[in-house]
């Protein structure tokens, strides 16, 4: 059994697709993980997502450590600490504890997701051919992302020693980086590898296989997938209920492709509502929310379909931080205020119908609901897009989701996402 932890519950998915579509039963828990949640059919892959990313460092290290032990008493191999494709979080950290937790003093290091538009270049990571620092994550509102040096921004947060392999070196096959990698095992702790394209991850599962710990996004697991050839068991046999009214569509992320997808249903016609964010820290916030509810409701109750976002523009955003900081409260605690109001909404509406298709996007907003809707664990499903599945939910009342990563997919995402929830 492979054990992975992420540190959101959409890169969580996101890894666990890279496996499932290889044959591999991949499912997912929140943390605390207990063994006896996990049934009488272990997984290949099991996923532990501690929705540390806004943690403070000190809980975050935490959270890691125990998940780490507790895979190890699990019977887990191989470990892979499942991060941001961009570095946002608690990355020195996570990737600590779990050394700490297994004793090892080396990981190999792959953030490279070409799929998704990363690739790292000598040590530069680039998004859609940009620099990092000079990407929509320059403005996250809890983790700007101002430096474009992968071994800069991990080694500014671990005391161990941080180092990097060429693509120049990866170009040259999996036996003379794997070579390197032997090379560079004593005179470093983590050793970040370049990533120039999808062959470039070829060439690096071939060669990191047989590692103990591996570090960074989900695009190597779907080369180590493929090349480990572990896959194949028994699968669970799921119950998948039938599609009852319509799609409830949550969207909590402020990043660039969430906000084109949802003016993309606006124009396809889907009924749009927006949680107005300033509104949650005043006096409305309770008839506001009310108001939305029974919107959503009376569509969904109608068999159409419904997309509710938070404030998405950057004057109403700064908005509610100024809002939010003259109460005392902190940038990451306006996020949680906000995500978790919108799960009040989903929530709340799913009490007053029947409706088992969900479309989630955005990391803490996906979180937020999954914990108010009391999910247990899923099982990762199918391949929408890259690193974007669906996946159903392990305990009862059995519900279909998509939980989207804020950066990623296409313009289009939404309303592919909402005719395969409505298809499978």
């Amino acid at each position: 059994m492979i054990g992975i932890i992420a540190d959101d519950i959409t890169g969580a998915n996101d890894i666990g697709i890279m496996y499932a579509k290889s044959g591999w039963q991949s499912d997912v828990y929140p943390y605390p993980f207990f063994q006896n949640k996990m049934g009488t059919f272990p997984p290949d892959v099991l996923i532990v997502d501690t929705n540390s990313r806004l943690d403070l460092y000190e809980h975050a290290y935490d959270k890691v450590f125990e998940s780490t032990k507790t895979l190890q008493s699990l019977g887990c191999k191989q470990f892979f600490n499942k991060t941001c494709s961009v570095f946002r979080g608690n990355i020195g950290a996570e990737f600590d504890a779990m050394l700490d937790a297994l004793g090892s003093e080396f990981a190999v290091v792959v953030l490279g997701f070409p799929k998704n538009g990363r690739t790292t270049k000598h040590g530069k990571h680039y998004v859609h051919g940009k620099k990092l620092a000079d990407s929509e994550f320059r403005h996250d509102p809890v983790h700007p992302m101002l430096q474009s040096d992968l071994i800069e921004i991990l080694q500014a947060q671990t005391n161990r020693k941080v180092a990097l392999v060429d693509h120049e070196i990866v170009e040259q096959g999996s036996d003379r980086l794997k070579e390197e990698i032997n090379q560079k095992r004593s005179q470093c702790q983590y050793l970040i590898v370049d990533v120039k394209d999808q062959s470039s991850l070829q060439v690096i599962a071939e060669a990191i296989k047989e590692e103990q710990i591996i570090c960074g996004a989900s695009g190597i697991a779907e080369e180590l997938a493929i090349v480990m050839k572990k896959g194949q068991n028994d699968t669970r046999s799921v119950s998948i209920p039938p599609l009852d009214k319509g799609v409830l569509c949550a969207a909590g992320s402020l990043m660039p492709q969430t906000f084109n997808q949802v003016e993309e249903m606006k124009r396809r016609g889907l009924p749009v509502f927006e949680m107005n964010s300033p509104f949650l820290f005043s006096l409305q916030r309770e008839a506001h929310l009310e108001d939305l509810i029974s919107k959503l409701v009376s569509l969904l109750n109608a068999g159409k379909d419904a997309l509710v976002h938070s404030s998405n523009t950057s004057d109403v955003v700064k908005e509610t931080k100024e809002l939010g900081a003259s109460l005392g409260f902190s940038n990451t605690e306006v996020s949680k205020i906000v995500s978790q109001s919108l799960a009040f909404v989903v929530d709340e509406t799913l009490k007053r119908t029947t409706v088992n298709r969900l479309l989630l996007a955005g990391g803490e907003t996906s979180a937020s609901v999954c914990s108010r809707l009391g999910i247990e664990g899923l099982t990762v499903w199918k391949e929408i897009e890259p690193g974007l599945p669906s996946c159903i939910s392990l305990n009862d009342p059995t519900r279909m989701l998509v939980l989207k990563s804020g950066s990623f997919g296409s313009t289009d995402f939404f309303a592919k996402a909402i005719d395969h929830l409505k298809e499978n």
